[in-house]
């Protein structure tokens, strides 16, 4: 059976996870994905939940505090600053990271995930990768900026180098109203030719 956008998009990162691993959340938004991630990675595992919204940081939080997971290092800031948080001992080990594309939902529409630092963002999870890590995602597009941030990461992944890295797209071409779709990139090797 053909899995829905994001139950499907989460299997694919949480195949990848192990107890203990590092993951990102790099659009934590209402805190959905950080929740998965946290009970995936287990206690002895850590995730940089990243949001440039308060409000997606307090709603985040009250998850949490819901579920009484401590693991989630919560992060006022853009995806694209992930680098400068990744702990040394974790670099080039991450195991995953989930994007939620477009803008928080019942928020300001205003505030988008743009082309140039959620590129920027995934080059360098994709270059702290572990081998079978996985990148998931998981693009809205039906708002304004969003076209152009599709096509621009479209482009962007299929620069990829085959031999490193394998990138899946999935989603419902007879769907209307612009459905979600999912992109997907997997490390192959230890070797990568993105560099942060």
């Amino acid at each position: 059976m053909l899995k829905q956008i994001l139950p499907f998009a989460h299997e694919l990162i949480q195949a990848a996870i192990e107890p203990g691993d590092l993951v990102i959340d790099a659009t934590c938004g209402n805190g959905n994905d950080t929740v998965i991630l946290s009970q995936t990675v287990g206690s002895d595992g850590k995730v940089l939940a990243f949001d440039v919204q308060e409000q997606a940081i307090e709603a985040t939080s009250r998850r949490l505090s819901q579920y009484e997971l401590t693991n989630v290092d919560l992060i006022l800031d853009g995806h694209q600053e992930v680098a400068q948080y990744i702990p040394e001992v974790w670099k080039h080990k991450l195991a995953g990271a989930i994007f939620n594309l477009g803008y928080l939902p019942r928020s300001d529409k205003q505030v988008i995930t743009k082309p140039v630092t959620t590129i920027q963002a995934i080059d360098t999870i994709a270059a702290h990768l572990k081998y079978g890590g996985i990148i998931v995602c998981v693009v809205y597009y039906g708002h304004p900026g969003g076209e152009e941030e599709k096509q621009a990461l479209l482009d962007h992944l299929t620069t990829f180098d085959q031999d490193y890295f394998r990138v899946l797209q999935y989603g419902f071409i007879n769907q209307k109203n612009n459905p979600p779709f999912i992109l997907a990139i997997e490390k192959k090797s230890q070797r990568s030719e993105v560099t942060p």
